[in-house]
């Protein structure tokens, strides 16, 4: 059994889309409510993001930060097992991954956006790369505009603990015309081939993970998708999608 106790966490984005509060704090320390003895509490989402892993088995976090907005962030966490590197060269999601590849070494690891998290998820992800023991696990929902996300399309269907899980046979990313209305969620789990994949998909500059899960693919590897309900992302990218999730965590009571 493969045993997933790493995660990488990208936070070295500026956060242009809230701009004036992320111009005097970095996104990943944004907060959502968190309910305590009953009671609503603000709780960051970096401490969500943390929190939600632990329970999933991580216990050594990799954090991907810029000079701008790292001192907040060290600051914040100072209390927890962190490494932490530097992407200031804003090259693509996939090339912020390739600087926790120490880090992960050959051990399979989470990789999550700092921006949002899964209401719920993580554990049984976890599960299912321990027990099959694949390339990747990644999280999917559906959405009612595939062409503005990472997109997959769906082999093989199966149960996991009352969830549909599928075998993933092709991904793109904001494609043109889709091939399905399931989205990648930014949360995967990957074992160490996702690094030299990353290498091989460079276009324009750009490192994008959603080619490099669609290269372990067309080159054998094996990737399952795990179909969550549409709410299971929230997300604080843009201010719509922050005062969805902040009305969801407070009225469902969130932990």
């Amino acid at each position: 059994m493969v045993i997933v106790k790493k995660a990488i966490i990208t936070a070295a984005g500026i956060g242009s889309r809230m701009k004036y509060i992320t111009s005097i704090m970095p996104k990943a320390v944004l907060p959502l409510f968190k309910w305590e003895d009953e009671k609503p509490v603000m709780f960051p989402m970096i401490d969500y993001i943390i929190s939600k892993l632990s329970d999933a088995g991580v216990d050594e976090f990799c954090v991907i930060l810029n000079h701008q907005t790292d001192k907040a962030i060290i600051s914040h966490l100072k209390q927890v097992n962190v490494r932490y590197e530097y992407q200031e060269n804003k090259k693509g999601f996939g090339d912020a991954v390739l600087f926790g590849e120490k880090f992960a070494g050959n051990e399979p690891v989470f990789v999550h956006a700092d921006d949002g998290i899964l209401a719920d998820g993580y554990r049984t992800g976890a599960r299912i790369f321990e027990e099959k023991n694949p390339d990747a696990v990644v999280f999917l929902r559906e959405v009612p505009n595939p062409s503005r996300y990472g997109v997959v399309t769906l082999g093989e269907e199966s149960k996991f603990e009352g969830h549909r899980l599928y075998r993933i046979t092709n991904a793109e990313e904001k494609p043109t015309n889709p091939k399905s209305n399931f989205a990648l969620l930014a949360t995967y789990i990957f074992s160490h081939k996702i690094f030299d994949s990353l290498r091989k998909v460079e276009s324009k500059g750009e490192i994008e993970l959603t080619p490099a899960i669609n290269n372990i693919i067309t080159n054998g590897g094996e990737v399952y998708g795990l179909l969550l309900p549409k709410e299971a992302w929230l997300n604080i990218g843009d201010p719509e999608s922050y005062f969805k999730a902040l009305k969801y965590t407070f009225e469902n009571k969130f932990k």
